[in-house]
């Protein structure tokens, strides 16, 4: 595709935008609108879904990266636009547990609390970021502005993977 007019960016960063929004009131809605927090053992079907498509979502980010390593250019976009849509299943599927659900309160005492809040409170203040950064990230891939791709790629990558990769982590702690 080529280079994308003034005209098309700014439609494109309000698009983003729009979708950024958008996520972020549907996240507030549902943790407002939540059941009260619950002590579980055992997680939610959609507790364990959550948990595989983060995993997923990891490895497509890692192996697009390694196939943008070796210059496979359509086997990275291939991995990396599945990756975008295996998260954006995530996100719904969050929205509907939480929805559900509600919070699931940690059980855990003493040092490995303070391991757990110590991961997860960083993984939910970098989740909000992924959103625009990947949504970024991919526009400029697709349009073909490939410095500017690669420039936001740099911080875009190891932000997603931190969240997704920690959003397993955070699972197999929960649980």
């Amino acid at each position: 595709m080529p280079a994308s007019t003034p005209i098309e960016a700014a439609r494109m960063r309000w698009v983003i935008w729009s979708l950024t929004l958008i996520a972020f009131v549907a996240i507030a809605a549902v943790m407002v609108g939540r059941p009260p927090s619950v002590s579980r053992s055992v997680p939610s079907l959609l507790a364990q879904v959550n948990a595989c498509l983060n995993g997923a979502a990891t490895v497509f980010l890692l192996l697009g990266f390694w196939f943008i390593r070796k210059k496979r250019i359509s086997a990275h976009r291939a991995c990396m636009l599945t990756a975008f849509l295996i998260s954006c299943a995530f996100l719904v599927t969050y929205l509907l547990h939480h929805a559900q659900v509600g919070s699931v309160r940690y059980q855990g005492v003493g040092w490995v609390r303070t391991v757990y809040f110590g991961l997860l409170i960083p993984h939910v203040l970098l989740a909000a970021p992924v959103v625009p950064l990947a949504l970024f990230t991919l526009y400029r891939g697709w349009t073909q502005r490939i410095e500017a791709h690669r420039a936001i790629a740099r911080i875009t990558l190891p932000i997603w993977l931190f969240v997704s990769a920690s959003g397993v982590v955070i699972f197999f702690m929960l649980y």
